[in-house]
């Protein structure tokens, strides 16, 4: 009877849409970047070595890693029919059993541990010894599952990997396929944020500024400028994705990144962030100024920065955040060989500390609506700051203002606009719009971006029209 045949289950990539392997690795580098490099001289003595040393070294809370729910409700189903689920997985020992008693539907636990990496033929020989060829069930979702479904009584496959189904096919012993619906391409959207690609538009500010942007192969120029440094910072942000899954997982939105709840392969991921980069840096080196490269090099260093340690430190991490903005406008004046003003940089680094503050203000409001009074995961602020990154914040933007109030009254304004007065309209609306921005925020309206919400906010979308169109009937 099917109920007196043991129910293996695999781990990674099955019942868990995560790779702890990778998960670990990447919380070791988190927490030890000094010692990036050391994770590869454990590997020099076998994979179950480097799984054991990173096990010791890191903890992973499992009640926050991305089961799959599709996958639970099959072996919670099996269970109830009277099926023994035993667990095994190529992970190390200490991360299953921790999983195990969590979830509490397996009876046993095999494992990696000590100089064996159970996995493939490993798995394979271990499950085969323990209850014979052909005296057990299988579900799995990798190619390195294919060995122990050919000596399996029965293949179940859980959201198998590109050409596994159509393999595990030709063994002839499939009894079923576990899908969990996705919609790929939408969560690929959204991890490789498209959408922030907006703030690239920064590096045409310059060319505005100029009133060069009647010329074609700048702007051409530009656009290429625009698709390079938003393949970085993409690159960037997966990186960041694969660094902060632990905070993501506890934060209240940003458990639902497609990183963090399981959506995309945390392989792809690793796959796909230097692949973005290594395009980004051949094609600028190739098609554009070296100072372009040398500007978006400095970007994705001061990032990494960020990522690192910068973020976790108070008031440093919106004033890198600031910089990001303005390095966007300073790679905008490499590409287009113009000259960087004193009124440019001025005005950008006042106006993004603002937003930057706005960004932590949002993430603060929320742990104080859901009553904590703790320092918020991976920041250095508490509920408590919440007042004075308000008055900071809002200062700021209107320090922003300032500058361009005095913009107008410099003598190099008259030889770039016919009607340099005209610039004054735009002081309110800029006035009104961070005011909206901070009010906004103040009552827990905001997103925890200010740019997404400049997105989707049709007053912001009417405003930045007109602010253009007041510096167009200046000239």
């Amino acid at each position: 009877m099917q109920s007196n045949v043991p129910l293996i289950v695999d781990l990674d990539g099955t019942l868990l849409r995560s790779d702890l392997l990778v998960e670990s690795a990447f919380a070791f580098l988190r927490h030890h970047p000094l010692r990036a490099l050391l994770p590869l001289s454990w590997l020099l003595n076998g994979k179950a070595n480097l799984k054991g040393k990173l096990a010791a070294d890191v903890s992973l809370d499992v009640s926050l890693l991305p089961y799959d729910e599709e996958v639970i409700t099959f072996l919670r189903n099996e269970k109830s029919a009277g099926r023994t689920l035993v667990m095994a997985t190529a992970s190390h020992q200490s991360y299953a059993e921790a999983i195990s008693a969590h979830l509490q539907i397996f009876e046993r636990v095999i494992a990696t541990n000590g100089d064996v990496n159970l996995s493939a033929i490993d798995k394979r020989d271990a499950l085969v010894n323990e209850y014979g060829e052909q005296g057990f069930d299988y579900v799995g979702n990798s190619r390195d599952d294919l060995k122990v479904w050919a000596s399996a009584r029965k293949a179940y496959l859980a959201n198998p990997e590109a050409g596994v189904e159509a393999a595990a096919s030709r063994l002839g012993n499939v009894e079923q396929v576990v899908r969990t619906p996705s919609k790929a391409w939408r969560a690929w959207t959204k991890q490789l944020r498209l959408h922030q690609w907006v703030k690239n538009t920064l590096i045409f500010v310059p060319l505005l500024a100029a009133h060069r942007v009647t010329e074609i192969d700048l702007v051409l120029t530009g656009l290429l400028a625009f698709l390079f440094f938003g393949m970085c910072a993409s690159s960037v942000y997966q990186l960041n994705d694969l660094l902060d899954l632990y905070e993501d997982r506890k934060h209240a939105s940003k458990r639902f990144r497609p990183l963090a709840s399981g959506t995309v392969s945390i392989k792809s991921v690793v796959l796909v962030c230097p692949v973005l980069l290594l395009a980004a840096f051949a094609g600028a080196a190739w098609l554009l100024p070296w100072k372009f490269a040398l500007a978006m090099g400095c970007y994705y260093l001061l990032t990494l920065a960020y990522s690192f340690s910068l973020k976790r430190r108070m008031t440093v991490d919106v004033i890198t955040l600031a910089m990001l903005y303005t390095m966007r406008i300073v790679a905008g004046v490499f590409v287009f060989d113009l000259s960087l003003t004193f009124w440019m940089l001025a005005f950008s680094m006042f106006l993004f500390l603002s937003l930057a503050l706005v960004k932590r203000y949002v993430e603060l409001y929320e742990s104080r609506a859901m009553g904590s009074n703790e320092r918020t995961p991976g920041r250095a602020y508490y509920p408590t700051d919440l007042e004075m990154l308000s008055s900071l914040g809002a200062a700021s933007g209107y320090l922003a203002v300032m500058v361009l109030a005095l913009y107008i009254q410099e003598q190099s304004t008259y030889t770039l606009y016919t009607y340099p007065q005209v610039i004054w309209l735009a002081c309110p609306m800029l006035l009104y719009w961070i005011t909206r921005i901070w009010m906004f925020a103040h009552r827990g309206w905001m997103d925890d971006d200010p740019v997404v919400f400049a997105l989707k906010d049709p007053n912001s979308r009417i405003l930045g029209i007109l602010f253009v169109a007041v510096f167009w009937l200046a000239t």
